[in-house]
């Protein structure tokens, strides 16, 4: 049988799990020396280095036994999958921001949001009971209200710098996120012993 393998969202989140896998005991000097690689030993595991959407990608499909990906990739793209434990890094939010000084749920025309989370944002503001129109931008969604392309965005906020800086202020917050270990519904099943130890032990680290 295969090592279990771990499929890390390249970037903060896999440094930010490194650091975590290490204090739990793993030997993780391979992460941190990795060059060019893209599948490295981590203890008696594998680790697999991806970008944040194809964590699930390869979790759904099997390749992968376990996946390291931000709660927002999980709201906004979803998946077959379970999602066992919060690792309490990566931490941000969602947010619903506006123009600084101007009333967003002022009137009764549709409003027009941008994001790069249609579903997230959409999900929203049908909690709210609020028709609005959606459009998805790939780049700096701050933008679109400076272009009156928009009324607002929904977005991930960290400090709330970027939107400050662009004439922006958040009106409300959507959710909090932050990163998520999550296993293939399989593995769950055939390695549940392997997985749930493994678990453990970086839940006793977050103490």
């Amino acid at each position: 049988m295969r090592p279990l393998r771990i499929a890390l969202t390249k970037g903060r989140l896999e440094k930010s799990t490194a650091e975590l896998m290490g204090r739990a005991g793993l030997d993780c000097s391979a992460l941190r020396d990795k060059g060019r690689k893209l599948i490295l030993p981590v203890g008696e595991m594998e680790a697999v280095l991806a970008k944040a959407g194809d964590v699930i990608t390869y979790l759904e499909h099997g390749v992968c036994d376990l996946g390291v990906v931000g709660k927002d990739v999980i709201m906004e793209r979803g998946g077959q999958f379970f999602e066992i434990l919060d690792l309490r890094f990566g931490k941000c939010g969602f947010a619903l921001a506006a123009p600084a000084g101007t009333d967003f749920y002022q009137g009764y025309q549709i409003k027009t949001i941008a994001t790069k989370y249609p579903k997230v944002a959409r999900r929203f503001f049908q909690s709210k009971d609020m028709d609005v129109r959606v459009i998805k931008i790939e780049g700096s969604v701050e933008l679109a209200p400076l272009l009156g392309l928009a009324d607002g965005i929904v977005d991930l906020v960290e400090t709330g710098a970027t939107l400050r800086e662009n004439g922006l202020e958040v009106v409300e917050p959507v959710a909090d996120v932050s990163a998520r270990l999550i296993v293939n519904v399989a593995s769950m099943k055939l390695r549940k012993k392997e997985i749930e130890a493994f678990a453990e032990r970086l839940e006793r680290e977050l103490g």
